[in-house]
Order: structure tokens, then sequence, then C-alpha cells
């Protein structure tokens, strides 16, 4: 059996490849360089989900770490290394790269979980419950009420505020 690849913008390709070997970007022959890592990102009820499309690589090379309030995810595909092959098509991509997402400070990054299935990373964020909405009971008051303040130094300050029904 013969596998034959056809490119209708071989011409165009050999132009960009040549170009790379100018400027010394050019890989092995094998495949191409990754180029991104695509991602889509929700809320859903109290959780922020990304997932992250990491075909082929070796769950243990995917690296996750948060830093203020950045999220950092890396990763790595590597080329098979097979003895005594002959490449006769080499079209998916492979090496590392990185991705960072700035997130809110209403996420709890201490609660950050993350999975990796079928070549896809995801990762889900709950929300802090400091910045879930959250209903507020207002009381009625038929008489005014004592505001009680305190100064820069601690000192307590009484001083009684009317409140008009």
């Amino acid at each position: 059996m013969m596998l034959t690849a056809y490119d209708p913008f071989a011409a165009t390709s050999a132009a960009f490849r040549a170009l790379d070997q100018l400027t010394g970007r050019a890989g092995t022959g094998t495949a191409r360089q990754l180029s991104g890592m695509p991602m889509d990102a929700y809320r859903v009820g109290d959780n922020f989900v990304a997932h992250f499309d990491l075909p082929g690589v070796d769950p243990g090379s995917i690296d996750l770490s948060v830093e203020g309030n950045t999220l950092t995810v890396s990763a790595e595909r590597s080329v098979p290394q097979l003895e005594n092959a002959e490449w006769a098509v080499a079209e998916r991509p492979f090496g590392s790269y990185t991705r960072q997402l700035v997130l809110g400070r209403s996420l709890d990054t201490d609660r950050l979980e993350a999975s990796y299935h079928d070549g896809v990373l995801t990762v889900s964020i709950p929300v802090a419950e400091k910045a879930k909405a959250r209903k507020i009971t207002v009381t009625r008051a038929d008489v005014p009420t004592a505001v009680e303040g305190r100064t820069i130094e601690g000192e307590s300050q009484h001083e009684t505020k009317a409140v008009e029904s």
C-alpha cells in the first residue's frame, strides 16, 4: 500500500519552509511546531470551566500553576521516535506550548480541579463564597438606630443617627 499526500498549496508551503530555514526556525522536517492551544471557557452554576485541546499529549507533561490571579497551562507533545521508520506524511504538530489566563479575583483558585480525558484538559474553578450572590434581609426600624463608628486608632465613638421611616 502506498500513501500519497496531496497539498494544493505545496508551492506556498515550500516558500514558507525555505523562509523557516533562513530564519533558523526549521524543525526536524517530520512535523510542524505547535502553534496554539485552542480553548473554550464558560461559567456554569458556581464554577468557571475551561477546556483546552491537547491531543496526543502525555498527561504527565501537563503542568498547571497559579500565581496571583494568573493560571498558566503548559504541555508537551513529542515526535514519535520509531526505529527504521520512513515517514511518508508527518502533519501532526509537536513541541511545547504554554497558555496563560488572567482569572477574576472572585474565583477560589485554592479549590481548582483539573482532569484530562480524550485529549481535552478540563479545568474547573469554583466561585469564591464571598463573591457569590446572596440575599440581604432588610428590617424595618421604627426607632432611630444607633451607629457605632471607629477611628483610625481603633477608639470607639458612639453617635446616634436618625433614620426616617
